[in-house]
């Protein structure tokens, strides 16, 4: 009788090449029956080709994928999930007008022609009392929080009975209180029944606490497999960066003022289909400091900041900048030095197609020594300009002529940040700055934000990963339901009681 592999999937000696690209050399994985295991890695680390490979988006050009102690050609995620591997992915896939009861139904991967309302319900309910959590079936997913989509993700994943299951990033729009919930609930689930978990995640936190074995990619390549029991946050560090050193703690060196630069007095704002997420919205920002903002997404972050950037007129409501008000024109930016990091900045701070030296000049594109007065464009001092900025900022790029939407995302993050922080700003916009990075991008990023603090800017970080808020600012605010509902001090900071504030109880 042969002895079953103690291993629920294994991927073995994986590789996988784009061209000239290897985005995977000789890579391994082994998942144990009833565990957590956490994959870690920089962007780029070959993280998402792997799971892909396993999923079967990509086939791999070298090794073997084994499930059910059988090696598996798995051509596509359907194939993936008749043999009993789910994967909840980093966004949701939710269909939003649609209630959760449907959602659920339309995810099986066969169904009849005509479907019996009432029954699929009825099934329904009589499923939902063995989950691990409970989602009113007859609420439409436009209405619920981030928390309880992510649980419905997971019970949509449950309900077709997988034997491995692949979270992405499964805790990134949740507020503390619910990652911990849904994280010890997946644990649980790992030691009830025949459940083996992959967790993809760059927080050392969620690996210490809930996962039992550890694997590190750098560069493609496999690093390293160990028992979380026997790893540190700072040794797997070293292993996914290939140093011990990341980067140089924060040096917070002054003191906020009493020079209050940027007021917001009853800030209303509507989103793109009329309905108003901003409410009655009021700050002040002074200088040499940085305001946190702290929320799940979906709460009007995105709409206030697009009112900053001048991407969004408010529907009532004031900005002020020294007094005078903001309308958030480009000569108003120009003349405040009020600068923005957006989310998502490929999409929102730069034109993909375009070169990076000409990304680079976008703000002053238009003054000198960039233009002449006859409106001639120096194409000399945008490429001399754009050099210094890439050697200032370790910005990684074939040269100054690259499309920008080439570079990796913290490159792409980098080539902002030069932008924006190098004529001193004396206001700084940051929203999400370090969303998908790596943390030795997001090391670097934030010692480029408290530097700018340090020499007097005031800055209005908006950032859904609690961490970074309590790590950067000297003040902090929770926005639930489109206004602030809570302040306080990171050295004051109660995360129970943010968490809660976050999820608007």
């Amino acid at each position: 009788m042969t002895t079953p592999s103690p291993y629920a999937l294994e991927a073995i000696n994986i590789g996988k090449r784009f061209g000239a690209l290897v985005a995977l050399d000789n890579v391994s994985l082994q998942l144990r029956r009833s565990s957590v295991h956490a994959l870690l890695g920089e962007n780029g680390a070959g993280k998402s080709t792997l799971v892909k490979c396993i999923m079967g988006y990509y086939r791999p050009d070298e090794g073997q994928v084994l499930f059910g102690d059988r090696e598996q050609s798995i051509t596509s995620p359907h194939e993936a999930h008749l043999l009993g591997i789910g994967m909840v992915y980093q966004h949701f896939t939710l269909i939003p007008n649609m209630t959760v009861a449907e959602n659920l139904v339309l995810a099986r991967p066969r169904l009849p022609a005509v479907l019996n309302w009432r029954a699929e319900l009825a099934q329904l309910e009589r499923q939902m009392k063995t989950m691990p959590f409970q989602v009113p079936l007859t609420a439409s997913v436009n209405t619920l929080a981030a928390g309880e989509k992510q649980k419905v993700e997971i019970i949509k994943q449950l309900l077709l009975n997988p034997k491995v299951l692949i979270l992405d990033e499964p805790t990134s729009v949740l507020t503390p209180n619910e990652a911990d919930e849904v994280l010890t609930q997946v644990r649980a689930m790992t030691r009830a029944r025949e459940l083996s978990v992959l967790i993809i995640t760059h927080k050392f936190r969620e690996v210490m606490h809930y996962a039992d074995d550890v694997t590190v990619l750098r560069k493609g390549k496999f690093i390293g497999s160990t028992t979380v029991a026997e790893a540190t946050p700072q040794s797997l560090a070293t292993m996914m960066v290939g140093r011990a050193t990341i980067a140089t703690p924060l040096q917070r060196e002054r003191n906020a003022s009493d020079e209050v630069v940027l007021e917001i007095d009853g800030l209303h704002v509507e989103n793109d289909i009329g309905v108003e997420v901003v409410r009655a919205l009021s700050l002040t920002l002074r200088r040499g400091e940085i305001v946190g903002i702290a929320g799940v997404s979906g709460n009007g972050q995105k709409q206030l900041v697009e009112v900053l950037a001048g991407q969004r007129m408010p529907l009532r409501g004031s900005v002020r900048i020294d007094g005078m008000a903001y309308h958030a024109t480009r000569l108003q930016m120009h003349d405040h030095k009020l600068r923005c990091l957006p989310e998502e900045p490929l999409r929102n701070a730069c034109v993909a197609s375009m070169s990076v030296a000409d990304n680079l000049a976008l703000r002053r594109f238009d003054q000198t020594p960039y233009c002449s007065a006859g409106g001639m464009l120096h194409r000399k001092v945008f490429r001399r300009t754009a050099q210094e900025w890439i050697a200032s900022y370790g910005i990684r790029t074939p040269g100054t002529a690259a499309p920008i939407g080439n570079l990796s995302g913290g490159n792409v993050q980098r080539s902002v940040l030069a932008r924006e922080l190098s004529d001193a700003p004396r206001i700084l916009i940051a929203a999400n700055p370090c969303f998908g990075l790596d943390f030795s991008a997001v090391a670097e990023i934030h010692n480029r934000i408290m530097a700018a603090r340090n020499d007097g800017a005031a800055v209005l970080l908006v950032s859904e990963d609690l961490d970074e808020i309590l790590e950067m600012s000297d003040r902090v605010m929770v926005i639930s339901g489109g206004t602030l509902v809570h302040e306080t001090t990171p050295a004051n900071a109660d995360m129970t009681r943010i968490g809660q504030y976050m999820a608007g109880h």
